[in-house]
């Protein structure tokens, strides 16, 4: 991934990510996401059909939160 789409993405605040994109915004490979997805350290996805998409919105804040695990970050989400 370049880095002018890796700058895309970052600025990207609104709608959702695929996992490719996730990837490339973290700067980790498609399987670390899936690996990261699979041991709950990413916020919950939204399905859509078979497609699995996260809000980038929610990917922005999880980030400046410091990357907690799936359940650490819905306590977050539920105290605010």
């Amino acid at each position: 991934m370049s880095q002018n789409d890796q700058a895309v993405l970052q600025g990207k605040q609104h709608g959702l990510f695929a996992a490719k994109e996730l990837a490339g915004l973290l700067n980790v490979s498609l399987r670390h996401v899936q690996s990261l997805k699979a041991a709950g350290r990413l916020p919950r996805p939204i399905r859509l059909g078979r497609s699995v998409r996260w809000r980038a919105s929610e990917i922005h804040l999880w980030i400046d939160e410091g990357c907690p695990s799936q359940h650490k970050w819905e306590e977050i989400q539920n105290s605010s």
